[in-house]
């Protein structure tokens, strides 16, 4: 049961990023420009995408998921002040603490690991049996 309920919570916190950084390829000019207004250089957009695209699909695979993990939080709490820290926006302000919870639960990740249904576990299984 651990296993499959790993793999759904990866899931869940995978889907977000991996639609949110297609968004900003498909909305690049105006991502761009929302940075930019809020003191973000724009020129950051690629690392961005990158991230959200390539570690939502990554933590999605159970690939390199503890680290992974560790950099999708820090991005969560930085998104999360940068760009919704105005509680007087109701809408903001949830989206402030949406992504403290997201980071909480990247959190929980790195420390337990992508679980038996990964790439990960399927790596260490692997050097196990190379190694005997």
């Amino acid at each position: 049961m651990n296993a499959l309920l790993t793999l759904l919570g990866r899931t869940g916190l995978s889907l977000i990023f991996i639609i949110s950084g297609w968004g900003k390829i498909a909305g690049y000019a105006a991502t761009q420009q929302y940075m930019e207004s809020k003191g973000v250089p724009g020129a950051l957009l690629p690392l961005v995408i990158a991230l959200e695209l390539g570690g939502g699909l990554a933590v999605l695979g159970g690939a390199f998921t503890r680290w992974i993990a560790l950099a999708l939080a820090g991005f969560s709490l930085v998104s999360a002040a940068l760009f919704h820290a105005d509680f007087g926006d109701q809408m903001q302000a949830i989206s402030f603490w949406k992504n403290v919870a997201m980071a909480g639960g990247f959190l929980v990740l790195a420390a337990h690991g992508a679980g038996d249904f990964s790439i990960d576990a399927w790596l260490n299984k692997r050097r196990g049996a190379i190694a005997r």
